[in-house]
C-alpha cells in the first residue's frame, strides 16, 4: 500500500512497468520546485496522480551550508513543516497504492513514511529498521560522487557524510521519542496538526493488517 523512493528522474521503461506492476495510483512528490525542474519525473504513461508537497522551508543546499547534524534536520522538518506532514499523511489516505519520495528518499521521505508509519501503530523497532535501511541501498558510485563534490564546496562541514549518505537508526529512535515526549505519542502530534480521529482510524485500518 505504500512504497517510498529516491526521485524518478533516472527511470527506463523497466522501472516504469514495476511501478505499473504495483499498481501506484498516487505519487507524492516531496521536493522543491527547482529540484523539480532539474530532475523531472519520468512517469509518462502511467495512470497516476502526482501530488506535490514541497516539505523543507529553504533550500536544501541551506542544511549543508548551515552544517546541521541529521538530529535538527529533522527536529526543523516536524516542526517548521508539519503542515506539510499531514498533507503527506492525508495523500497516503486518499488512494493506495502510493509511493512518496524526495531526491534521495532519505531524509523528507524517511521521516515522513516513518511518522505515517508509527501513527498507524506500526511497531516502532520495524519503523526504524525500515529507515535505517535506506543508506544500505544507497550506490557506493552515488555516494563518492555526491560526497566528493559537497566536500568541494564546504572543506570544513562536519555532519555532510551523514547529511548526504547515512540513515542511523539512533536517529530516527531519538525523533519518535522527542514526538512521544512532546506530544504523548505520533498519533498526538499529527492530532496537533489537524487530523482527526477518524482519519488516524482509516490510517490504521489501511496501513496494518490484522490476524
Amino acid at each position: 500500500m505504500l512504497f517510498r523512493s529516491g526521485n524518478l528522474a533516472q527511470l527506463e521503461q523497466p522501472g516504469v512497468n514495476a511501478l505499473r506492476e504495483l499498481g501506484i495510483r498516487r505519487i507524492i512528490d516531496l521536493r522543491a520546485d527547482d529540484e523539480v525542474d532539474h530532475a523531472p519525473s519520468r512517469v509518462a504513461g502511467l495512470d497516476v496522480r502526482t501530488q506535490r508537497v514541497p516539505l523543507f522551508l529553504g533550500s536544501v543546499a541551506s542544511f549543508f551550508a548551515d552544517d546541521i547534524p541529521l538530529t535538527e534536520m529533522y527536529r526543523r522538518l516536524v516542526d517548521d513543516s508539519a503542515a506539510g506532514v499531514v498533507d503527506v499523511v492525508r495523500g497516503v489516505l486518499a488512494e493506495q497504492p502510493v509511493l512518496v519520495h524526495c531526491t534521495v528518499g532519505k531524509d523528507r521521505t524517511g521521516v515522513t513514511v516513518a511518522l505515517t508509519l508509527a501513527a498507524a501503530g506500526v511497531d516502532t523497532d520495524a519503523v526504524v529498521a525500515d529507515y535505517a535501511r535506506t543508506e544500505s541501498l544507497l550506490p557506493q558510485w552515488r555516494n563518492e560522487r555526491v560526497v566528493g563534490m559537497l566536500r568541494r564546496m564546504h572543506p570544513e562541514a562536519v555532519h555532510l557524510e551523514d547529511l548526504a549518505t547515512r540513515s542511523p537508526a539512533p536517529v530516527m529512535r531519538d525523533l519518535l521519542a522527542d514526538l512521544v515526549r512532546r506530544f504523548g505519542s505520533v498519533a498526538d502530534y499529527l492530532r496537533a496538526q489537524g487530523m482527526t480521529d477518524e482519519e488516524l482510524a482509516e490510517l490504521r485500518r489501511v496501513l496494518v493488517a490484522r490476524s
